[in-house]
Formats: C-alpha cells, sequence, structure tokens
C-alpha cells in the first residue's frame, strides 16, 4: 500500500526526527523490516545499507566527517508511487573545519504504508 502525500507528510516528519537523532528504533517504526538505503560511500561509490545495525552504523559513520549538518530548501514531490525529496545540506568538515556544501535528491518508495527504499543521491554544490 502506497500512502496518500498527506500521511506521508506524516510519515517523513518522524522519519526524520529519527534519522537526525540516531534513533534506530524510531526510524524503524516508520520504515518496512526490509528497508534499504542506497548511497554513496566516502569515495562517491554506490552503496547498499540493509538492516538495523547497518543502518546504525551509517548513520553514525555520516556524522564522524560532518558537524553542524543542516537540510535546507527541503521539497517534497509526491509521484503516484515515489515521493522524491530536493535539498540542499550545508555542515562543518570536522578534521579542517571548512564549510560543506551538497545539493541531491531522494527517491523513496513504500510497502505497507512505511518506506522501503531510500535512494540518496548528491553532489557538492
Amino acid at each position: 500500500m502506497t500512502p496518500t502525500a498527506a500521511e506521508r507528510d506524516t510519515l517523513f516528519k518522524a522519519f526524520g526526527r529519527a534519522f537526525f537523532k540516531r534513533d534506530i528504533d524510531a526510524l524503524y517504526e516508520t520504515v518496512t523490516p526490509g528497508f534499504v538505503w542506497q548511497t554513496l560511500d566516502e569515495n562517491g561509490n554506490a552503496k547498499r545499507v540493509t538492516g538495523k545495525d547497518a543502518v546504525g552504523e551509517q548513520l553514525n559513520r555520516r556524522s564522524a566527517h560532518l558537524e553542524n549538518i543542516r537540510f535546507e530548501d527541503v521539497h517534497y514531490h509526491h509521484a503516484a508511487d515515489a515521493t522524491f525529496m530536493t535539498f540542499r545540506l550545508t555542515a562543518t568538515r570536522i578534521d579542517t573545519g571548512a564549510a560543506h556544501e551538497e545539493v541531491g535528491i531522494e527517491r523513496y518508495t513504500f510497502d505497507d504504508g512505511r518506506i522501503a527504499v531510500k535512494d540518496v543521491y548528491r553532489k557538492p554544490a
């Protein structure tokens, strides 16, 4: 079942809160048990993250290099079977103190009223 636009907005609010707090238990209340996070590793290579422990490790790994992470200019675009989120990310590199900025789009798909896949595309701004 694909949630309605209003249901997705509620789902994304809870997902985002859990994501930024790195609260894996709360995150898994918004995603399917088989949730897949497709992202890029530190070298820009495609990476597929699955499983509660791996998702938690990825969240921690992401926060190990950047601080003061902010998502700005966030816009959700609901299509029939997916939602796309466009964004600008700003942060500070921990190792150098330099500003870090990216732009990107994320594609979300759903199963049984929850987020099944988070597919991230991003590049330096």
